[in-house]
């Protein structure tokens, strides 16, 4: 736990054994999620399906997503956090697994879902620990998390396409993420992490038993930090599908190399959020997520307005930049409005993820059909507009935003 700080002097991030772990733990989950995306394009020529088909996979994501919404807090409550993110963990190894080595749509389907419902379980279990370790530093290491966890994923990203050229195939590229489970379980297994939350006397390894989450109703400013938490996730996601095609029609790129708009996009994120880490020890997170939402709009008003490379590629990176804060800050605020409830929290923030994912890309993508990509991409800047409006009505939720 980071040591008590006055309120005006900067949060002190301590970053031990629990703190590495999850760091750990959430990037083999971004592994995954990374090792997906590219794997996608692949999967789908094997597979001779649309891309409206292999879209499906997304939503396979977003299924879990909701699911591990559902289940997290009856997990908890009876295996406790630090077992909870190891089956997490395992869920997704095995779906991982069975993706490997099926090929038919509705099997690679079920093993997308079942690896996406343990992402979501480690995700943000491990997300409400670092909250609660950390105190006032709970939004840094969030973001911090995030930072190592993209920087992984980039990684993960090129080893599946240098592993599609090779003798092996790109689903041999996909069993890092089991075999790097295994590995943490091995050298790491025995590094307790918090399991009761801050405040209730509790110590590190204790079973949440003692001492229950307060009861009632949320209050507004938690839905409002969940509504806030929806607009970000599918803004970011709106970047993900969209981006490549858009690029492509407006500067006249193939669609192989427009492909490449994600790279500038995803370096953006990771410079982001490595920023974000030591930015959030020294501002509150309310003001800091609304320049982030400021600047992700100011990305994305270049590369909507270039029909040039250059500019295009730069207007992705700079939205990048502001996208690396909106998740972890959005996080951390429902979870500091949920008052003291950080594992309830963060299954709620679960499914508002899971279905920001399942449906933002899905309304761009009608609108695309039926106004053109570039007007569709106008949903960008609605988000943003409703997630800074969320963040000003929510602002005074709870002390430090």
């Amino acid at each position: 736990m980071s040591p008590p700080a006055s309120p005006t002097t900067p949060a002190r991030l301590v970053r031990d054994g629990p703190t590495w772990l999850i760091y750990l733990q959430i990037s083999t989950s971004a592994a995954f999620l990374y090792g997906l995306s590219a794997a996608i394009p692949l999967l789908r020529i094997e597979q001779k399906v649309s891309q409206a088909v292999a879209g499906l996979h997304g939503t396979a994501i977003a299924v879990g997503a909701v699911v591990s919404g559902l289940a997290i807090p009856w997990l908890v409550s009876r295996l406790g956090r630090r077992r909870t993110i190891w089956l997490g963990l395992l869920l997704m190894g095995a779906g991982v697994a069975l993706l490997a080595a099926v090929t038919p749509v509705p099997a690679t389907l079920s093993a997308v879902a079942l690896a996406g419902t343990g992402s979501s379980i480690t995700l943000y279990v491990g997300m409400s620990v670092l909250s609660d370790h950390h105190g006032r530093a709970g939004a840094a290491a969030i973001n911090e998390a995030n930072a190592v966890a993209v920087t992984v994923g980039i990684g993960m990203s090129y080893l599946v396409s240098l592993a599609a050229a090779g003798p092996l195939g790109w689903r041999a590229a996909l069993l890092v993420t089991p075999l790097a489970t295994l590995a943490l379980i091995a050298l790491m297994g025995r590094v307790r992490v918090p399991d009761t939350p801050a405040g209730t006397g509790g110590t590190i390894g204790a079973p949440l038993k003692a001492h229950p989450p307060p009861a009632g109703p949320y209050g507004t400013r938690f839905h409002i930090a969940c509504a806030v938490l929806f607009c970000v996730v599918a803004a970011e996601f709106l970047f993900n599908f969209f981006a490549a095609k858009l690029l492509a029609d407006q500067t006249g790129m193939t669609a192989a190399v427009a492909a490449t708009a994600l790279t500038a996009f995803t370096a953006g994120i990771a410079t982001g959020r490595f920023a974000g880490g030591r930015l959030a020890l020294r501002a509150a997170p309310a003001p800091l997520l609304a320049a982030a939402l400021v600047v992700t709009c100011a990305g994305w008003a270049v590369f909507w307005l270039s029909t040039h490379p250059v500019p295009s590629y730069a207007g992705l990176a700079l939205s990048g930049a502001g996208v690396a804060m909106l998740f972890p800050l959005g996080l951390s605020r429902v979870i500091a409005a949920s008052g003291g409830r950080p594992d309830q929290a963060s299954a709620a923030a679960s499914i508002w993820a899971g279905v920001a994912v399942g449906t933002g890309p899905f309304a761009l993508g009608a609108l695309a059909d039926a106004f053109g990509t570039r007007t569709a991409f106008l949903l960008v800047p609605l988000l943003i507009t409703l997630a800074l409006t969320g963040v000003a009505f929510g602002g005074r939720s709870h002390p430090g935003t």
